[in-house]
């Protein structure tokens, strides 16, 4: 592989210290890992049988954020391992992929950061194909805006947990509401197939076996003891969940349980609703996601303007009026819901309408704990599933072994309790908490009292959960192994053409059915029909109104005026970038920051891993980190002969001449920034249909902020910084 070299110490007076450092790696790295998983506390490896017993255990792993809340501690570099992410990172793995190999270079081996998916090595990491390992980055980075380091205790083990005081913007809300569809809907959706499935009776073998075991169970007075070992056998094994529950395209289940044409028209992809066809691994349903937060916004919107295209008015030969030819009122968003008020004869500003003010301010500002119970609603069921069914360098049998240790006592209770003593004790249960208000309220107090923030403790990601990562938290230790082995993960590739509109090849994997029966119970003509591309399915809705409602195009006319508005704004917008260049000239600092943020047409997006194109102040150059020298950096230089040295040995006399250079170890903060306010983005991208490219904002321990605009690859920057140091990152 291509190896980039790139130092900016290389040069007299410096290279002793980046020797001896070079050699001291060199050492370790031969050492095949057995003295770094000695040195390792964390180390899953390093574990005796005592802690791998309390590690089972549901307890906090530490106690110090009620025992000594004020106790903090920064860690300088990864492999002081601050967290349970960090260790994993830097331990000998068992299964290795080409990012987990010695990789014995001056600064960083290059995995195909610039090549076609098919070029790349894989696996990447062992243990998960290369598909899977770029739909985590590419959640990751819609996920991730704003980190901080901190240095309390982190929850579980693991940082990059999500602040309490979190920022809120309607942005992160969008893309908590797509992440609440990929996680907990999609989930939802698989159970409601799978029991439909079951209810049918199409699957007469499979459906026989649950229902005769459930009636002996109940003729005997076991169901609550069967559902209990059903639950243990379930979590423990991946074999009993396959058994009971054979896999099946989401999108091919209809919901009587039977084999339906997906609403795409084709099977193109498998865990996706639609079944839409998709380019990479996971397409599907973050597009079907972004749909839906669309569909919802639009659907209130039309709610809000009073849309009735079932009222609207026709002429003698059933064509539509002359009105029509302006846009949709569903596309413009100001102040649409006043003006329905208006056309109704009502007053709705705010000296007629004095609700209107305090909802405004009630609903904003519920907004952000709204925005963080979503949040936690997908953190916790990414957790669960994380446990369920865990990905490597996580362990594979500790979490569901912990999560069976609940079950099993329960299971063991139910032998013994009845069905009376059982209704006792819930009504018992709901009595205390509705009348016992006074001596609970005074348990609190006292709890509060002697043992601040206990509750903190109880957390599930402290007790039942600890230990779980988040898809985030999987991500960014992923992440880590890259750099840890100095070779950082490539980017997901970019999707240059549409998918195919063709069915997507299916294996057992995807469609498998249990004992004698055929999948789904359908013969292969009606499993052939049902896959194959059908244009119509995709627009079928249930009735004239639906399709009256969705209509948002109307008439061409609408469309010739919406063209005519858009080269008005694209002349506007390309005068206004004539002035940001003219005013950058004169010094004004908003206007540089403008500069080079829509690149041109044809612009080489070629960057990374270690120089990334960019600018500062206005001025062009590369943004590069450096990991040769004895502390790594990450620096700006507007040398011109930059790349030219990527790869090569610099020599002694070569200096790279940084604008400014900030240690790994120093970032406190990292967060990105949009090259233009967020209205002015959706006006520049719509009239010039160009990508933006957005800015990252990189604060030190001292509190100096320095701002890098039109970066094409922010992204990918922004996930080297967070995953080079010892940071323990939260996120805002």
């Amino acid at each position: 592989m291509p190896t980039s070299s790139l130092d900016e110490n290389d040069r007299p007076g410096a290279p002793t210290a980046a020797v001896a450092e070079e050699a001291r790696q060199a050492s370790l790295l031969e050492d095949n890992g057995a003295t770094r998983a000695a040195s390792q506390p964390n180390s899953q490896n390093s574990k005796g049988l005592g802690e791998q017993i309390v590690d089972a255990l549901p307890i906090p792993s530490s106690t110090q954020p009620v025992t000594d809340p004020g106790q903090h501690d920064m860690a300088d570099h990864m492999t002081d391992e601050p967290t349970l992410s960090h260790s994993l990172a830097v331990d000998d793995h068992e299964e290795k992929g080409a990012a987990q190999q010695t990789h014995y270079t001056n600064e960083v081996t290059d995995l195909g950061w610039n090549e076609p998916k098919q070029d790349i090595a894989a696996p990447l990491v062992g243990g998960m194909d290369n598909e899977a390992l770029w739909m985590l980055v590419r959640r990751f980075d819609k996920q991730m805006y704003h980190v901080k380091a901190i240095g309390q205790p982190v929850p579980g083990d693991l940082d990059l947990n999500i602040a309490d005081d979190e920022e809120f913007s309607p942005d992160k809300l969008r893309a908590n509401l797509e992440r609440l569809y990929m996680t907990v809907g999609m989930g939802m959706l698989g159970a409601w197939k799978h029991i439909a499935r079951l209810r049918s009776w199409r699957e007469k073998q499979r459906t026989g076996v649950f229902a005769g075991v459930y009636a002996l169970a109940w003729l005997l007075d076991l169901v609550v003891p069967l559902l209990s070992a059903t639950l243990v056998a379930l979590i423990v094994s991946p074999k009993v969940r396959a058994l009971m529950f054979p896999p099946a395209p989401l999108a091919l289940v209809g919901s009587h349980g039977g084999v339906q044409k997906p609403k795409s028209g084709v099977l193109g992809s498998h865990d996706s609703a639609t079944g839409a066809p998709e380019n990479h691994k996971g397409e599907a349903v973050e597009a079907e996601a972004s749909n839906f937060v669309d569909g919802i916004a639009s659907v209130a919107l039309a709610s809000a303007v009073g849309k009735h295209p079932q009222g609207d008015p026709v002429d003698n030969e059933g064509k539509e009026t002359a009105a029509d030819a302006a846009p949709d009122p569903t596309m413009v968003a100001v102040r649409a819901s006043d003006a329905q008020s208006a056309a109704a004869g009502q007053k709705p500003d705010a000296k007629h309408d004095k609700t209107k003010v305090p909802m405004e301010t009630a609903m904003w500002t519920k907004m952000r704990p709204a925005m963080h119970g979503l949040a936690n609603v997908a953190d916790t069921w990414e957790r669960f599933g994380n446990a369920l069914s865990p990905t490597p360098p996580f362990p594979r049998h500790l979490y569901r072994v912990r999560l069976a240790s609940i079950i099993v006592p329960l299971f063991l209770i139910s032998l013994f309790v009845t069905s009376y003593m059982f209704m006792k004790g819930v009504t018992f249960g709901l009595g205390f908490a509705f009348f016992g208000d006074p001596v609970i309220s005074r348990g609190l107090n006292w709890l509060n009292r002697k043992i601040p923030h206990w509750e903190k403790l109880l957390e599930l990601r402290n007790t039942l959960l600890k230990g779980v990562p988040t898809n985030a938290q999987l991500t960014l230790t992923l992440l880590r192994i890259g750099e840890a082995n100095k070779a950082p993960l490539p980017p997901p590739p970019r999707a240059s053409h549409p998918p195919p509109e063709q069915p997507a090849a299916i294996t057992d994997e995807q469609l498998r059915a249990t004992g004698a029966e055929p999948p789904l119970n359908a013969t292969d003509a009606e499993l052939d029909a049902a896959i194959a591309h059908d244009p119509r399915t995709a627009h079928e809705t249930g009735g004239p109104d639906i399709d009256a409602s969705k209509d948002a195009a109307h008439n061409k006319k609408g469309s010739k005026i919406l063209g005519v508005l858009k080269k008005t704004v694209k002349g506007t917008v390309q005068t206004a970038r004539g002035v940001d260049t003219a005013k950058a000239k004169l010094g004004s600092h908003p206007a540089k920051d403008r500069l080079g943020v829509v690149p041109p047409a044809d612009a080489d997006w070629t960057s990374g891993p270690v120089a990334f194109k960019s600018r500062y102040g206005g001025k062009k150059g590369h943004i590069y980190i450096t990991a040769k020298a004895t502390i790594p950096a990450v620096a700006f230089s507007t040398d011109d002969n930059l790349v030219d040295k990527i790869g090569t040995e610099p020599r002694e006399d070569e200096n790279l001449h940084p604008v400014w250079s900030i240690p790994i170890s120093d970032i406190r903060e990292l967060k990105k920034v949009g090259g233009f306010s967020w209205k002015a983005k959706i006006i520049v991208g719509w009239s010039l249909g160009r990508a933006i490219a957005d800015g990252l904002e990189i604060t030190d321990r001292t509190g100096q902020v320095h701002k890098v605009t039109a970066l094409p690859l922010r992204d990918e920057l922004f996930n080297r910084l967070v995953a080079m140091g010892g940071q323990k990152w939260e996120a805002w």
